[in-house]
């Protein structure tokens, strides 16, 4: 009989450890900080670099944030320097360029690592050996869109645009589920 409480705790500890919530991060400031504030929230993951042909991509998730964040939505920066060294900055250096240039208001993060056995735990979580998403991601402005519950929904290409109407549906989508 000792063993059910143990099994259902067993059970539990794995179910709450399968969501994106309990991974600790850094926020663009250096403050320790997890994705929990947005519990219930549908949230945008997006590797970004400032130095790269997508970088552009940074007005169309703002615009994004403005549009969508009422209604639920939380765009994720998460600078990376592993796609052609596009983010060699340092993070006050990142923030001051979001910042001024593209007016970025959405949370950002410190930078991290997407691929390789330097991988976040965040993202190893969703597109590791075991994750929903399996495969490295290929290139900056890859966005993982996560639902309500925490699980992750879909992934798109550096390729689709933050006004594109598939993403635009798919988020709206998890809006409303």
């Amino acid at each position: 009989m000792k063993f059910i409480p143990l099994l259902l705790a067993s059970i539990m500890s794995t179910a709450s450890a399968s969501t994106v919530y309990d991974h600790e991060l850094l926020d663009i400031d250096g403050e320790k900080t997890s994705l929990s504030a947005h519990k219930g929230k549908v949230l945008l993951l997006v590797n970004v670099a400032s130095r790269c042909g997508f970088t552009r991509q940074y007005k169309g998730l703002e615009e994004l944030h403005r549009q969508y964040k009422d209604k639920g939505l939380v765009i994720c920066g998460f600078p990376c320097n592993q796609f052609g060294g596009q983010e060699p900055g340092s993070e006050a250096e990142i923030k001051e360029f979001c910042s001024t240039k593209f007016g970025v208001s959405f949370p950002m993060y410190s930078k991290i690592d997407v691929n390789g056995d330097n991988r976040h735990p965040l993202y190893k979580s969703i597109i590791g050996e075991n994750g929903p998403f399996k495969g490295n991601v290929k290139w900056n402005f890859t966005k993982i869109l996560i639902g309500k519950d925490g699980q992750p929904i879909d992934r798109f290409g550096s390729m689709t645009s933050p006004t594109s109407k598939k993403l635009i549906k798919a988020i709206e989508a998890a809006l409303e589920g």
